[in-house]
């Protein structure tokens, strides 16, 4: 099986999951505690009502409120997120996400599934926005609600990736939405892509109306994807209608802003797609990891090495070098995100571009997210195809349930 190299960070990981036991140990201890004190003050309570007092017909027993921390999220978060990537064209074969959810025997127990994607379909039909159904860009690949309730039964956390501004249904359908040329016309990346204006407010509530729906529908998580400005293409061609004085990465914060404060009232965390060299560079899209990280549940960063060029991180070939180049980002990723609110989880490559990845490539990448001590992972494939055994667990076993005190 092969490891990072380069980089010697077996004792970092050593050390971060022995700390990580700690803390598992300190918070169950401190539930045992707890319970132990309520159990003692209820039969105090009943000692003092019924042996008497001088004041015994005045004791009231009032009802505990629950020590127990709340969320304001309706699901939990996997102690270690092992997750991949479904397209919604995927997810529209008899059965196929039922295949998907089957890997929860391998240890997965995160699904992503394409809410809208880069094409500007939104995956479903049943309560997508007007615009999406007049458009047609609302596709019937699944029930969200149905699909919600599969992940749930099967104890496996369901995440909506949505694509926000590369969306060629809805700017060809609405050009007052997107972005232009000096002419006048639809700006198109290289590949004939029409783009929102990521300045547009009606944009945003474009967006956010189909993350709504997806929320509403049952999913835990909406993961905005495409999340910046254009960088495929002319964009010195790019003309942004109306005004906008903000400044890039301000904008794309403001958005993600705008999306918690309709989102998070429904319960469903916030995430955000980055590229892997964001928080090591400035790339001129807007995606500034110290931002954006005050105000999402998580960042997920892709830090597919195929995608480094060559030189990055003193690397001959990054791609070369999985684990390293993994752990690199992430270091840098974790500099950029000291004393923020999000959660690191990145991106791996589970695909062959340039080369071909095996498993020990996937196992590499693996090994450096934990020892970055990170949230977990998620594999991406655009074909669907995962390694399976990667999907094992290898975060710090639970600790045994402890009884409860007998009252």
């Amino acid at each position: 099986m092969a490891i990072a190299s380069d980089i010697d960070y077996t004792e970092l990981r050593r050390s971060r999951r022995e700390a990580r036991r700690r803390r598992i140990r300190r918070r169950r201890l401190t539930a045992l505690a707890v319970l132990v004190l309520l159990g003692a003050a209820a039969l105090f309570g009943l000692v003092r009502v019924f042996s008497g007092s001088a004041g015994a017909a005045a004791v009231m027993l009032q009802p505990v409120r629950s020590a127990a921390p709340t969320s304001p999220f309706h699901a939990p978060l996997p102690e270690e997120i092992r997750g991949v990537h479904v397209t919604g064209p995927l997810m529209s074969l008899p059965g196929k996400f039922k295949q998907y959810l089957a890997l929860r025997s391998y240890g997965l127990n995160t699904v992503e599934v394409d809410v809208k994607d880069e094409t500007g379909d939104v995956a479903f039909v049943k309560g997508a926005p007007a615009f999406a159904a007049r458009d047609g860009a609302a596709k019937a690949y699944y029930d969200p609600q149905a699909v919600a309730r599969q992940a749930h039964a099967a104890g496996v956390y369901l995440i909506g990736r949505l694509v926000s501004f590369e969306d060629p249904v809805t700017a060809v359908a609405h050009p007052e939405l997107a972005i232009h040329k000096a002419n006048g016309s639809i700006w198109r990346t290289n590949g004939g892509l029409a783009w929102l204006n990521p300045y547009s407010r009606a944009a945003w509530r474009y967006d956010v109306d189909v993350a709504v729906a997806a929320a509403k529908a049952g999913f835990d998580e909406i993961q905005f994807d495409y999340v910046r400005f254009p960088s495929d293409g002319d964009i010195s061609l790019i003309r942004y209608p109306g005004k906008h004085g903000q400044p890039m990465q301000k904008t794309i914060a403001a958005f993600l802003r705008y999306a918690a404060s309709r989102l998070h009232p429904l319960g469903v965390r916030v995430s955000a797609d980055v590229f892997g060299l964001s928080a090591t560079h400035d790339l001129g899209i807007g995606q500034h990891p110290t931002q954006i990280g005050n105000v999402v549940d998580a960042i997920y960063p892709m830090t597919y090495p195929s995608h480094y060029r060559s030189g990055e991180y003193n690397l001959d070939n990054p791609d070369d070098a999985p684990g390293t180049t993994v752990m690199y980002s992430l270091r840098d990723f974790r500099t950029q995100l000291a004393g923020r609110r999000a959660l690191l989880v990145p991106w791996l490559q589970d695909f062959s571009l340039g080369r071909t990845y095996t498993p020990g490539d996937v196992a590499a990448q693996i090994a450096s997210a934990r020892a970055a001590n990170t949230g977990g992972f998620m594999l991406w494939n655009a074909t669907g195809l995962y390694t399976r055994e990667a999907l094992r667990g290898g975060a710090p076993p639970p600790l045994p349930s402890l009884p409860a005190p007998q009252l």
